[in-house]
């Protein structure tokens, strides 16, 4: 089988011809150097240069060993720059995240802030993929080119093991052949002088015919010695030839090769490493554009005029502006009197000197520090509006919620009274008083500020707002109103005054005794109207008989409507058609809401 010599080895053979050239050139000039000698010669100069070759090899693929693990330590410091790059962007975004307090609620409302809190968000992920880039570099190729790093070194070793293993075999024949040759040197010497003896020996007359025989004998033994001699070098020569033609022909070659291949290997790993280099941040880059996108979105989606229209109404203050200024003529005789447009106030007038009133423009008046009266008479009629219709709203939730309590209280009690062996109905009476004295307390609240917003409302010119108005506290605040809208409250810097006689008025028309100790139950208000709305269906378990007053007997694995939920009593309003609901235990059936249903509030 042919076997495919190196580069290496041609390169060699290129060598060694030039020099086999110039060993021609200095034979013709040499005569005296044999055959013999040259080809001796020969074999050492092929020694010497393969020998020359191995070193070269060392020293190039350690060379290569050390650039892969200059590139592997590249990579390791490019992905701890990732790591620390995306930790910096993290801890970026996290600074400038909006905290948890009514600041970030403000700023919500304006286009500018959400688009700032996205952009925040989106750089969040934005770091997330430098993370990825990080985890894909180690992983990839960090990781993987350790491990071949440790197998090319053992390749490595394994190849110049064997190559000076061979090496140390031919050069441990060649000093056999050495001595096979200098003993075939030497018995043919010793030959030639005992030839030499026996012919002088047989010249000579005086020496006996014995010791001619003798030295005949001795020339023969030395002449058979030489020919052993020549046949022991003949056949080490033929076998070094051939041992010798194996190790420049076929193994270092194979050695050489194997090495070669080794190179190769590894530069081509290098390459894949370099090209996974590129593709780990050519992956993340359809996600880092989708942030990128998400920026310029949250960028474009902001509004100026919006926010300028959030400005105006949450600063505006409902004034008129203020009317003509009134011309006062100082050079006629006469009783100087104050406009009633003017913006000096007509008590203030009376009560200090004219010299020393200093009216200032109403917009830019300055508020009162501090957190103000409770009835907000401190701000702007708008600003005053807004916060006590806000006051409401919390009140109403307030008394929504201890409502609930008391209906759920009330079927426990209702479910004690039927079935004492579950608890004793009295024990519920003591939080029943609790829960109704502070629904009485909040209607109270209510209603006091429901006053207060009617008289703003029936101050501002604008009366579009007037449905705010509960009609619990309508007809009582109408009467008060009217004795009172008269009245000018306006103080120089165009902040509201209640007047006592308003005031004590209000709370006249409001009397504790008409405030109901108790509010109508859900079931009797349902009763009277529609049909509740059904919120989600559910499944029985389990058969129930349903003896019990407001109960519905079920089937096991019948299907039925759910219109309340749970509120903590351990029962569940269900209808199975429009004239037949009751209630039924929560653990007996299996419930499934709707997503947007707007059921009863499940109480907490």
């Amino acid at each position: 089988m042919l076997r495919r010599r190196s580069q290496f080895f041609v390169l060699m053979d290129n060598a060694l011809s030039v020099k086999a050239e110039k060993e021609e050139e200095q034979k013709e000039e040499d005569p005296t150097v044999g055959p013999f000698e040259e080809y001796l010669q020969m074999l050492l100069k092929l020694k010497l240069t393969s020998a020359d070759q191995f070193d070269n090899l060392e020293k190039h693929t350690q060379w290569g060993i050390e650039f892969v693990e200059k590139y592997n330590k590249f990579v390791k410091e490019r992905s701890e720059i990732e790591i620390n790059y995306a930790k910096q962007i993290r801890n970026l975004s996290k600074k400038y995240q909006p905290k948890k307090n009514s600041r970030e609620e403000e700023e919500s409302k304006y286009t500018f802030c959400r688009a700032f809190f996205t952009t925040l968000n989106e750089l969040n992920d934005y770091a997330g993929q430098h993370e990825v880039i990080a985890e894909n570099l180690t992983s990839q190729i960090f990781v993987e080119l350790t491990r071949y790093l440790q197998e090319l070194k053992a390749e490595r070793k394994s190849h110049f093991h064997d190559g000076r293993k061979a090496q140390q075999y031919i050069e441990s024949s060649w000093k056999q052949l050495e001595a096979c040759k200098r003993k075939f040197e030497r018995d043919c010497k010793e030959a030639d002088r005992a030839q030499q003896y026996f012919e002088k020996m047989d010249a000579d007359i005086n020496v006996t015919k014995a010791d001619v025989e003798k030295a005949r004998q001795q020339a023969q033994m030395r002449h058979q010695m030489a020919a052993d001699s020549k046949g022991d070098y003949s056949s080490y020569l033929q076998k070094f030839n051939q041992e010798q033609n194996d190790h420049y022909h076929t193994i270092i070659p194979n050695i050489f090769q194997k090495l070669q291949d080794m190179e190769e290997k590894r530069i081509e790993r290098i390459g894949v490493c370099m090209k996974t280099f590129a593709e780990v941040d050519r992956q993340v880059l359809p996600i880092v554009g989708k942030c990128l996108d998400g920026m310029t979105t949250a960028a474009e989606s902001i509004e100026p005029k919006a926010d300028s229209k959030q400005v105006v109404e949450a600063y505006k203050s409902g004034f008129e502006p203020p009317g003509d200024v009134e011309f006062e003529d100082y050079g006629q005789a006469m009783k100087r009197t104050v406009s009633e447009t003017s913006l000096s106030n007509s008590k203030e007038g009376k009560e200090k000197p004219a010299g020393k009133i200093k009216p200032k423009l109403w917009p830019f008046n300055k508020k009162n520090k501090g957190s103000g009266p409770e009835d907000f008479s401190h701000l702007p009629p708008e600003q005053r509006r807004k916060k006590l219709q806000g006051k409401i709203d919390d009140l109403n939730k307030d008394i929504h919620k201890e409502m609930d309590q008391r209906d759920a209280l009330t079927k426990m009690k209702d479910v004690y009274v039927k079935n004492p062996q579950m608890g004793d109905p009295a024990s519920v009476d003591p939080r029943l008083s609790e829960i109704g004295q502070n629904i009485e307390k909040l209607q109270a609240e209510v209603q006091k500020f429901e006053g207060w917003l009617a008289e703003v409302e029936e101050r501002m010119p604008s009366k579009s707002d007037s449905h705010r108005r509960s009609g619990l506290y309508e007809a009582q605040s109408n009467t008060a109103v009217s004795n009172n809208c008269a009245q000018d409250r306006e103080s120089p810097d165009g902040s509201y005054t209640e007047e006592q006689n308003s005031e004590t008025q209000v709370k006249a028309n409001i009397n504790p005794n008409t405030i109901p100790t108790t509010m109508p139950d859900f079931d009797e208000e349902f009763d009277d109207d529609e049909p509740l709305a059904t919120i989600g269906t559910c499944k029985a378990l389990y058969p129930f008989e349903g003896h019990n007053e407001g109960t519905i007997a079920v089937a096991e694995g019948e299907l039925l409507y759910v219109i309340e939920e749970d509120k903590g009593d351990g029962w569940t309003r269900v209808r199975r058609n429009q004239d037949e609901e009751g209630y039924v235990p929560t653990s007996y059936i299996e419930v499934n809401l709707e997503p947007n249903a707007k059921g009863a509030m499940t109480y907490i």
